[in-house]
């Protein structure tokens, strides 16, 4: 509340499905969403499901939350403030939003702006590190927007728990970090839980199996808040099919969603135990519990134990493979509707490989480690697609050949900027060029010949060929397109060279003309602003292999700002004593006016993590206030 109040109050106000009722119509879209799905009632029904010991826990929470804006009305927004009291059941609203978020993003893409999370991990076990010691990379990638995304830093130090890490705004657990024994992280995996059914529509009902089903409907009251204050009630009808909820209706079909994971009530305890494990078997254990509905699982601890888990609720289906179940599922057959999860020993994973290191950037299972030990036909054909994208190509690539790890290696692999479809394309342009060469293609030729291949700030050449990488279509230009026997070195080479050249030649014209020369510095364009900071960025789009992942939205001065990406980082060696770096992108608070809600920029600009405080000794020499708390139990 101290550094996120304002925050957390609009994501609990979203998650009751009474946004559009506190603050207007703009967040209409969102409550119908939410409501539709039924959220806030499953979440009344997720604190019911808790054990006494848990209620207890969120009750505290709560009662934390409301007893810091009691005390500290002046930080608290006044469009805010109506959504207090608030209840053990937003909190769980909060997370079943979060989650149906993750899960439903495959199905949402088509309709609002792609929703795209992505993360890096890295597990390195003893055999490949220098100190002998497990080391692990934690480094989510986000969007910087202030909602359920924004990521918060916490340590939390009692008498049997030391726990050091991140958290989602609003969530009373850490999401994300280590302990003294052991750490873990996640990425969004390639978890297909949601599907999309296309229902026949019949006699006010639909087709099912030759039948007439009735839809279960209900209409329910939604409040919009005008421009002069006043309620207008507006009347939503929400139908539900044996498939799951309705989302839309179209030319006679109705379209239904049905997600896995939204029942997953425990999934702060899961988390709780994780975080309390000293071991990797009290760890493994937590896992087994199955309520984090998705994310993989890459994992640490100081016996020298790496792992890595596909996790999730993934459906049983009865039939198809992957690309079968991501398109639009036939809604007349009741063989198709699924009632199950595959359980955890169904799941891809991995235990302390023979190559000795354990990695994800968003990639399928399967090329894990290198060379991989899962293999794809010994899991049901709709587990996972089969394919590799350019960045997690360059998270093995960079670490696969290196035999001896350092801590500070693994902390400069983290921060590298190098750019793997330069490593890929660059030659191919280049011979290109002097096969068709032109005065202008032959100006940018002698650039991108000087350029490091990296998108350090200083780099020059780097915001050329990224201009040139962006314009070209795989489907038309790459000789030699993705292939899984060669998963790390494809795809390569140029299909079309002329075209190449003549791109080549577009983009350098147009990068002068916004910016007055072809070799301008990636930082002099690519930025980090918040707060009325203006700093030069480092990293760049994920989809051109970039391990430091930034994605940047355009500003009136043709420049960009990082808008996703970075957020938290944690480089960890566990030894007797744990070792950190960590960082932070963004800071650690958005309410107005905190000197820390953008203190962190110039690190990350430095290419710097901060050394984690991870015992209370250190904690307390660098200590900003202390609080003292009296609680009447």
């Amino acid at each position: 509340m101290n550094n996120h109040a304002t925050l957390l109050l609009q994501i609990y106000g979203q998650a009751r499905g009474r946004a559009a009722e506190y603050w207007g119509n703009e967040w209409l879209e969102s409550d119908k969403q939410v409501l539709i799905f039924d959220l806030p009632e499953k979440a009344k029904e997720a604190y019911a499901n808790q054990t006494t010991e848990y209620k207890t826990y969120t009750d505290a929470f709560v009662k934390g939350i409301n007893d810091y804006a009691k005390a500290h009305q002046e930080t608290i927004a006044e469009d805010k403030k109506q959504v207090l009291p608030v209840t053990p059941a937003d909190v769980f609203a909060n997370i079943l939003r979060t989650m149906f978020r993750f899960l439903t993003a495959n199905e949402r893409a088509a309709t609002e702006k792609l929703f795209q999370p992505g993360s890096n991990a890295y597990a390195i076990g003893p055999s490949r590190s220098a100190s002998k010691k497990a080391m692990l990379v934690i480094n989510p990638h986000l969007p910087w927007e202030k909602d359920f995304t924004l990521l918060f830093e916490a340590h939390l130090h009692t008498n049997d728990l030391n726990v050091y890490g991140a958290t989602s705004v609003g969530m009373p657990m850490i999401f994300l970090g280590f302990n003294d024994n052991l750490g873990w992280t996640h990425t969004v995996n390639t978890l297909d839980a949601s599907d999309r059914y296309e229902l026949s529509l019949q006699d006010d009902g639909y087709l099912l199996d030759g039948q007439v089903v009735p839809f279960d409907k209900k209409t329910i009251p939604i409040k919009v808040k005008q421009a002069d204050g006043t309620l207008q009630e507006q009347k939503l009808e929400i139908k539900n099919s044996k498939q799951g909820s309705v989302v839309g209706e179209k030319n006679n079909k109705a379209y239904a969603v049905r997600v896995a994971g939204l029942d997953d009530f425990k999934i702060f305890e899961e988390y709780h135990k994780m975080t309390k494990a000293k071991n990797w078997e009290e760890f493994e254990s937590a896992l087994k519990m199955m309520q984090i509905p998705m994310f993989n699982v890459l994992y640490a601890d100081n016996a020298g134990n790496i792992f890595y888990l596909f996790n999730g609720n993934l459906p049983k289906r009865p039939e198809g493979d992957f690309t079968y179940w991501r398109g639009t599922i036939d809604g007349t057959k009741s063989k198709l509707i699924w009632q199950e999860t595959l359980g955890y020993d169904d799941l891809p994973k991995v235990l302390n490989p023979p190559t000795g290191f354990l990695q994800n950037a968003n990639d399928p299972p399967w090329n894990c480690t290198w060379p991989s030990v899962l293999d794809p036909q010994k899991f049901y054909s709709y587990v996972a697609p089969q394919q590799m994208g350019l960045r997690p190509q360059r998270a093995v690539n960079m670490i696969k050949n290196d035999s001896s790890i350092s801590f500070d290696e693994l902390l400069s692999y983290k921060l590298n900027t190098g750019v793997e479809a330069a490593e890929r394309f660059l030659d191919d342009l280049l011979a290109a060029v002097d096969k068709y060469p032109d005065s202008v293609a032959l100006e940018a030729a002698a650039i991108l010949k000087a350029w490091d291949k990296k998108t350090d700030a200083a780099s020059k050449g780097a915001v050329l060929f990224s201009a040139w990488f962006d314009k070209i279509t795989p489907a038309t230009m790459y000789a030699t397109r993705w292939d899984r026997k060669q998963p790390l070195s494809t795809p390569d080479g140029l299909k079309d060279e002329q075209q190449a050249v003549k791109l080549l030649t577009q983009v350098t014209s147009e990068v002068k003309k916004k910016y007055g020369s072809a070799d301008i510095a990636w930082g002099d364009v690519y930025r980090l602003r918040i707060n009325n900071i203006d700093l030069p960025a480092n990293g760049g789009w994920p989809q051109q292999g970039i391990f430091m992942s930034q994605s940047y939205a355009e500003d009136k001065d043709n420049k960009y700002h990082a808008e996703a990406g970075e957020t938290f980082i944690a480089v960890t060696e566990f030894g007797k004593t744990v070792k950190a770096k960590v960082l932070l992108a963004y800071g650690n608070a958005s309410q107005p006016g905190s000197k820390h809600s953008s203190d962190q920029l110039g690190l990350l600009s430095a290419k710097q993590l901060r050394t984690a405080l991870t015992s209370k000794t250190d904690v307390l020499k660098n200590l900003e206030r202390k609080e003292i708390l009296k609680i009447q139990l």
